[in-house]
C-alpha cells in the first residue's frame, strides 16, 4: 500500500525499502573508503581535511539518528531551526566544534554503526511522519535518510577525489535524495529555508524534472513562494537529468556548464534564460 498518496511523489513501500538499502550499503562503503585513505591531513574540501569531513558526516548521522529516534536535544533542535541555506556552514561549524573524534579508524567503525542505529529506529515506522527540519522547515522521514545517503555519496566523492580512490553513486541510489528530499521538503512545507535569497523574480517560473530513475515533477516559483505540482501543465523549462550529477550541480562539485556539455543535465523549454533565477531561490549549500 503506498504512503504519501496526497503528495505529489508517492512514498511507496517499495521506494522506502530502495533508500534504506541504499542507505546500509553507501555507509558500509563509505568506512570501507576512510579506512583505506593514507592521509587524513589531506584537503577533501576547500576548508576540511578528510578526517574533518569524514566527522562532519558522521555528526551528520549522529543528528539523523535523535531525529529519527528520540529526537534531538534542545540546543540540537534549536539550532536546526535557526538555520537557513545560507547559514548551514554556521551549523556544521558548531557539531563539528562539540564533536572531537578525527580519528580515521574510530570514524570508519562509528559509520555503519549509526546506519544501523537509524535503520533499525525507523523499522515499522510511517516513512510519511514529518520531521522538523532546517529553518522550520519539515520532511518525510524517508527524506531525513534520503539527504544523509546523499551526505555519503557526495562527501564520500569529496575523499575520494583527496585520496585518489575511485568512489561510483549509481544514478538509482542518487534519485533518492531528489524525490524524497529535495521534492519533500518542498511539498511538506520548508518555512525560512529559503530565506536570504534578496528579491525573487515577479511572475512564475515552472520547471519540469524528468530523468529514468525519478518520479517526474514540476517545480514552480510563483512571486517567490515554491511549490511541487503534477506534470504536464504549462512550463517554462524542462530538465532532464542523471540524478548523480544534479545533485553534484546544485552542491557545487559540477559546474552547471560541465553538466550540460556532459549531457547529463539537458535544458530545453520555451524559456530556458529563466532558470538561472529559478536556481537562485531554489538553491543547496555548496
Amino acid at each position: 500500500m503506498p504512503f504519501g498518496e496526497n503528495t505529489v511523489v508517492a512514498i511507496t513501500d517499495e521506494k522506502w525499502g530502495a533508500t534504506r538499502r541504499s542507505l546500509q550499503e553507501t555507509s558500509g562503503r563509505f568506512a570501507e573508503l576512510l579506512s583505506a585513505v593514507a592521509d587524513s591531513r589531506a584537503k577533501a574540501t576547500v576548508h576540511w581535511s578528510v578526517a574533518e569531513t569524514a566527522a562532519h558526516v558522521v555528526t551528520l548521522a549522529q543528528a539523523c539518528s535523535s531525529m529519527v529516534g528520540s529526537g534531538p536535544s534542545p540546543e540540537v533542535a534549536d539550532l536546526f531551526s535557526a538555520t537557513i541555506v545560507d547559514t548551514v556552514d554556521v551549523l556544521n561549524d558548531a557539531l563539528l566544534t562539540r564533536y572531537t573524534e578525527r580519528d580515521l579508524a574510530t570514524l570508519a567503525r562509528l559509520v555503519p554503526a549509526l546506519a544501523d542505529q537509524i535503520l533499525e529506529s525507523s523499522a515499522g515506522a510511517d516513512p510519511t511522519r514529518p520531521i522538523p527540519w532546517l529553518g522550520e522547515s519539515q520532511v518525510p522521514l524517508a527524506g531525513v535518510l534520503a539527504h544523509l545517503l546523499n551526505e555519503f555519496q557526495v562527501h564520500g566523492r569529496d575523499i575520494a577525489r583527496a585520496a585518489r580512490i575511485e568512489w561510483r553513486v549509481p544514478a538509482r541510489d542518487a534519485a533518492h535524495f531528489f524525490d524524497l528530499f529535495l521534492v519533500g521538503v518542498t511539498d511538506y512545507g520548508y518555512g525560512h529555508l529559503l530565506d536570504g535569497h534578496g528579491a525573487a523574480p515577479r511572475g512564475r517560473i515552472a520547471v519540469e524534472f524528468r530523468s529514468p530513475y525519478t518520479t517526474p515533477v514540476t517545480m514552480a516559483l510563483t512571486d517567490g513562494f515554491v511549490t511541487v505540482e503534477p506534470p504536464g501543465g504549462p512550463t517554462d523549462v524542462r530538465l532532464s537529468f542523471d540524478p548523480t550529477a544534479l545533485n553534484l550541480m546544485l552542491f557545487g562539485r559540477l559546474s552547471r556548464a560541465r553538466a550540460a556539455l556532459t549531457g547529463k543535465v539537458v535544458v530545453r523549454g520555451r524559456r530556458p534564460w529563466t532558470l538561472p533565477a529559478f536556481l537562485r531561490i531554489v538553491r543547496l549549500p555548496s
